[in-house]
């Protein structure tokens, strides 16, 4: 008997996942997850890196052989900040480049 291989069915394993996914502080994120073939899919976005990471760690304990992380980062911290770091660098440019 290896460690998990075949033992787990994919209504099992999501429903592992989803089980954990309700207790973790990850959960409160809203990522959705499937499993066909034993390979968990997540969808879902967090405005938290870490939050990807135990997302796979997650799915992979509970069975899966493969994980797909389609979660995205967005946020304050994500497009819209680094949107605007981008349009003020290229107005604040020209006037210093004007000086010599």
């Amino acid at each position: 008997m290896s460690h998990s291989q075949g033992k787990f069915s994919d209504p099992e394993i999501e429903a592992t996942i989803k089980a954990k996914l309700a207790k973790s502080k990850i959960g409160k994120d809203g990522f959705q997850v499937h499993v066909k073939d034993r390979v968990a899919t997540w969808t879902g976005v967090t405005t938290v890196m870490q939050h990807k990471g135990a997302a796979t760690r997650m799915a992979k304990a509970a069975g899966a052989i493969q994980v797909v992380n389609n979660i995205k980062i967005s946020g304050e911290a994500g497009l819209p900040h680094h949107v605007q770091v981008k349009s003020g660098a290229s107005q604040n440019e020209p006037s210093s480049q004007n000086e010599p």
